[in-house]
C-alpha cells in the first residue's frame, strides 16, 4: 500500500480537520494521533529521518495518507518516495499558528518534559530540530512557518500541490482530489482541549500507562 496524499503543513493548520476529510473520502490516514500510540519501537523508524534512509513504507503500513508532524517536515522525502502522492499543504495565518502551538504541542511544559523520555528522540529528529530548537521564540517560528510553504511550493510542482486553508473546505479540497465533495458538512475539529488534556496526562503519568502500547 502506497500513499496517495502527502500532508506537507505543520501541525495546527487544520491537519485533524483535514484528517477527518480525508477518511471520509476513503484515505486511511496517518497522523501524530497515529504515530504516538504506537510506542517506541514505531518512533525509532522516524529517528532515522536526516540520518539514514527512513522506511517509509513500515511506517506508513496500512495507511494511503499522511498530514501533520512529524510527517510533514519530511515532505520532500516522501513526494520522492511516493512519486504519484499528491500533496496538500494546510497554511493558516503563521501569527495565529504560533498562538496555538504554544498553547499545546510547543508548550514550555511539554517540550522542556520530551528529551528525558523515549519519545525524546524522535520528536527532536522530527519536529524541534527543523525549527532549530527554538521552540518558543515568535519571531524564528513564524519565519519557519513561512519558509516551509515557501520551499513546498518551490519543491513540489504546481499540477501536484494544493495550497490549502480547512476553512475553504470540500470545494477545493475534492476538485483537486479529482472527487465527488459529499453531501455532508465538512468536518470542523477543534482539539485544542483534547490535545492539552492529553499532554498534561502524559507528564503526569508517562507515555505507557496514558497511551497504553506494549513494549
Amino acid at each position: 500500500m502506497a500513499l496517495d496524499i502527502i500532508g506537507a503543513g505543520f501541525g495546527r493548520t487544520g491537519t485533524m480537520s483535514l484528517k477527518a476529510a480525508l477518511e471520509q473520502l476513503g484515505f486511511p490516514c496517518y497522523h501524530m494521533v497515529e504515530c504516538f500510540p504506537q510506542g517506541p519501537s514505531h518512533w525509532k523508524l522516524w529517528e532515522a529521518v536526516g540520518t539514514e534512509t527512513p522506511d517509509w513504507e513500515a511506517i506508513f503500513r496500512g495507511f494511503t495518507a499522511t498530514v501533520d508532524f512529524p510527517a510533514s517536515t519530511s515532505f520532500a522525502a516522501l513526494a520522492d518516495f511516493y512519486p504519484e502522492a499528491k500533496v496538500i499543504h494546510t497554511v493558516r495565518d503563521p501569527e495565529k499558528w504560533f498562538r496555538s502551538v504554544q498553547d499545546t504541542i510547543f508548550g514550555e511544559e511539554w517540550i522542556a518534559f520530551l528529551p528525558d523520555t523515549e519519545a525524546g528522540a524522535y520528536m527532536k529528529a522530527t519536529i524541534n530540530d527543523y525549527f532549530d530548537g527554538r521552540m518558543h521564540e515568535r519571531e524564528h517560528l513564524v519565519r519557519r512557518f513561512n519558509e516551509h510553504t515557501a520551499a513546498v511550493r518551490e519543491y513540489i510542482d504546481p499540477e501536484r500541490l494544493l495550497v490549502f486553508e480547512v476553512a475553504d473546505g470540500w470545494e477545493p479540497l475534492c476538485q483537486f482530489l479529482e472527487l465527488p465533495a459529499p453531501e455532508e458538512t465538512f468536518p470542523h475539529v477543534n482539539d485544542t482541549e483534547a490535545i492539552q488534556g492529553l499532554i498534561r496526562n502524559i507528564m503526569d503519568k508517562g507515555f505507557q500507562a496514558v497511551l497504553g502500547y506494549q513494549g
